[in-house]
Order: C-alpha cells, then structure tokens, then sequence
C-alpha cells in the first residue's frame, strides 16, 4: 500500500473558462425537514469551484432549497409529502446526464422509496457518483451488492456508524483499526473516505490520513460540506481518489481556519463553508 502525503492542487482555470467548462455538479439531496443539508452540498460545490450546481431535491422542499442556496438551481422531484418517491430515479438519471458528477445521499431520509431510488441510480448512472449520509444508510444490510452494481467511479464518504453499517459490523471496530476499515470498504467497489479524526482516503492500492480538521467540526452539515466539495473537484478534472485527498485537507483547513477565528465550541458547517475559498488558495 502507497502512503500518500503529497496534497494535488485543483486544476488551473484557462483565461477562456466559462461555467459551463468549469464543472457541472448535480446534487440529489434533502427532504423535508432536511432542506438544510442539500442546500449545504449544493452551496460548497459552488465554493470547490462547480461552474453550475444543480440540486434535485423532493417538490415539497424545492422552495426552501432554492432560498437557502440562491446560486443554485433547482429540480423537483416527485416525493411523498417527504422523501422521494421510486418514480424519482428516472428523473435523476435524466439531469445527471447533462452533469460531469452526482452527488446523493444528505438528507434524503431512510425510506423504502428512498432506497429503491438510490439502487436505481447506482445500477443507472454513466457520470461518477460521491455517495454520502442517508445515500448510504439505506443500503446497510446489501451494501456490496448495491455497491458492486455501480459501473462508474464511486466515492463513499461514511463516518463510522456508516462504515459499520455497510460492513457489517460495529463503529468500535471501525474505531481500532480506522485504516484497516478503510480497505474493507475499498473492497465494496469504492473510493473510500472514512471521515473522523484523521480522515483516511483509500482507493485499495494508496491510503492518505489527513492532518488537518479538529473537534469543532463534530457539527451537523459538516460533513454534507465535504460530499459537495468532493462532487465539485472531481468535476474539476481531478480522478477520484486526488480528489477526496484534497477535500478532505481542505474541509480540515477550512475548519481550522475557522477555529483560528472563533474557536471550536461554537462553530458550525456554514463557517467550514465560508472558510473554503482561503483553504483552496493552495
């Protein structure tokens, strides 16, 4: 195994870039109640670099979405007064083709449509996928089989309750041997990003333990700042693994920076968030 400890840089921009060439994320994220969360993805693949960032999220939270992230643009879905409805896959295999890179899983919700819809777009999708959170959750029990399916680059991103889930087994383990969890994940078809104090990205043959980061972004919606990061780089250009490396250093910078500023106690994903443009001027 190749341990990484070289952070890539994110790919120059030419002096003739417009925001069609500079990365087209699409984001399937939210429900109701969890508006929050696909707005916060949608919002740090803007500040990762996305030229565009379109965010599918159910009808009933559309409005919100569409209000808490205002350079966005939006896509109902058809849901079931909360979470997406089966019926919904189609339509996001229908947007995802006119993007370089899906983001799924935050906020989604853990019901049967909602794991219908995820398998679906897995087994469907041509554009590589960064699969977080709720994305995940619903596939605890079949996670290899579900996983396995996906025939495009796949970048997962469980902290350890997931991990364990999608092994298997308990966060304990996953806790006493965080590389070790990492590798197994590997072996579920994926990039794997094992989020914690020291992040490890894993791709089965390189393995990078990030540094940066501290117990202030123990916060709710840091980690959909990650997924949307993740989501932007790699439509950036960069292949899957550099691209988790280098948001993972950055989302710990970011939040270290933030830290610097106001300390740990009170800091939230929307100063992780403010903090990423400086984090990136690499």
């Amino acid at each position: 195994m190749n341990r990484v400890t070289r952070i890539p840089k994110p790919p120059p921009r030419p002096a003739d870039a417009h925001k069609g060439t500079a990365g087209l994320v699409l984001v399937v994220a939210g429900s109701r109640g969890m508006a929050g969360a696909a707005a916060l993805t949608g919002n740090a693949a803007l500040r990762g670099g996305a030229g565009l960032v379109k965010i599918a999220t159910p009808d009933v939270a559309l409005d919100t979405v569409a209000a808490l992230a205002p350079c966005c643009t939006t896509a109902p879905l058809p849901d079931n007064g909360a979470c997406v409805e089966p019926k919904a896959a189609g339509r996001i295999l229908e947007l995802a083709a006119d993007h370089h890179v899906l983001a799924m899983g935050p906020g989604m919700g853990q019901t049967l449509g909602v794991t219908s819809v995820v398998r679906a777009v897995l087994v469907g999708t041509k554009v590589p996928v960064v699969l977080d959170a709720d994305g995940l959750n619903v596939l605890a029990g079949n996670a290899p089989e579900s996983l396995r399916k996906a025939r495009v680059p796949l970048v997962i991103t469980p902290h350890p309750g997931e991990a364990a889930r999608l092994l298997g087994t308990s966060a304990k383990d996953v806790q006493s041997d965080r590389e070790a969890a990492a590798m197994r994940l590997v072996g579920l078809g994926a990039v794997a990003v094992l989020k914690g104090a020291g992040t490890v990205v894993c791709d089965g043959q390189r393995i990078y333990v990030n540094k940066t980061g501290n117990p202030g972004m123990a916060t709710a919606g840091s980690g959909d700042v990650l997924t949307g990061l993740t989501a932007a780089l790699i439509a950036s250009g960069l292949e899957p693994f550099e691209a988790s490396v280098l948001a993972v250093w950055a989302h710990g910078r970011a939040g270290d920076l933030a830290a610097e500023r106001m300390g740990t106690l009170a800091l939230t994903a929307l100063d992780i968030l403010g903090c990423l443009p400086e984090a990136l001027r690499l």
